[in-house]
Formats: structure tokens, C-alpha cells, sequence
């Protein structure tokens, strides 16, 4: 049925979920597994700049280190999950850009046929204000979503 699953994460207990269920499906169905995760862009808001701070060189590079650093721990401990699993795993870190963003353009960059991804549960007014990567994700897919609670 799938041919090709995008598991995103964050690295989170609840997005681990997602990843559990990604892989269990994956070997049933003896599907190729992508595993992404997105790390955001250095928090610049139009506040700071106007109070006249204005990060360094040193500042972003620092940002992104620690970024990076996390990132290859998040995907490491899914390596390992997978290997426990005895799913082969391709891992994806997609630099300075939005979840869901990453997340689509992943889909597409890959060839996935579907994403499994978990969702934070969050309801009424919090979802609206904190927003859902998850819903985006829902919104704008060209391919299945399984979503996972």
C-alpha cells in the first residue's frame, strides 16, 4: 500500500509517538522510512531590531551549532529506536525553517506517499493562539496524513 513513509519530529514524548507508530507500520508494511526534523530560524523579532539589538555573527553561528547539535541527538535516538525496531531509517535535518514548511517539502523531496505525524491534542482557543503544525500539515498535504494522539 505505502511505499515510502515521512515521519516527522521534534524530539518530544508526544511527537515519539508518531515515530513509534511510523515505524511499526513501516515494517508491517516493508515501507522506506524518512525521518525529518526542522529546526527554526534564529528568533529575530522586529522588537529586538528596533530596540536596536542586532545579533552577531557569533550569535547565529552559536544558534546554529546548538541547533544543529539538537537536531543530531533527536535523530539519533530515532536512529536507535529504529534499529531496536529493525526498520531501515534515512534521517533529515532541515535547517532554519517552520515545522510544517520542513515537514511538506520533505514529502515532496522524498517521494513519500505518507506522513505520519502526532498531534499535540490541543484544543479550542490554546490551538488557536499556539497554532498546530500538525493541522498545517493536514491543511496543505498532497499526500495521506495519519495522524497519531
Amino acid at each position: 500500500m505505502y511505499k515510502h513513509i515521512l515521519v516527522p519530529t521534534d524530539g518530544s514524548d508526544l511527537a515519539g509517538k508518531g515515530v513509534t507508530q511510523g515505524l511499526a507500520l513501516a515494517k508491517a508494511l516493508g515501507a522506506k522510512v524518512t525521518v525529518v526534523t526542522a529546526t527554526e530560524p534564529f528568533p529575530v523579532s522586529g522588537f529586538a531590531l528596533g530596540a536596536g539589538w542586532v545579533p552577531s555573527g557569533a550569535d547565529m553561528q552559536e544558534f546554529s551549532a546548538a541547533q544543529k547539535e539538537d537536531a543530531e541527538k533527536v535523530l539519533a535516538a530515532v536512529k536507535a529506536e529504529a534499529t531496536k525496531a529493525g526498520v531501515d531509517v534515512d534521517l533529515v535535518h532541515v535547517p532554519d525553517q517552520r515545522a510544517a514548511d520542513a515537514i511538506l517539502e520533505a514529502a515532496k523531496v522524498h517521494k513519500a506517499d505518507l506522513i505520519v505525524i502526532a498531534s499535540h491534542g490541543r484544543r479550542g482557543v490554546e490551538r488557536v493562539l499556539l497554532g498546530s503544525q500538525t493541522a498545517e500539515v493536514l491543511a496543505h498535504s498532497s499526500i495521506p496524513v495519519l495522524v497519531v494522539k
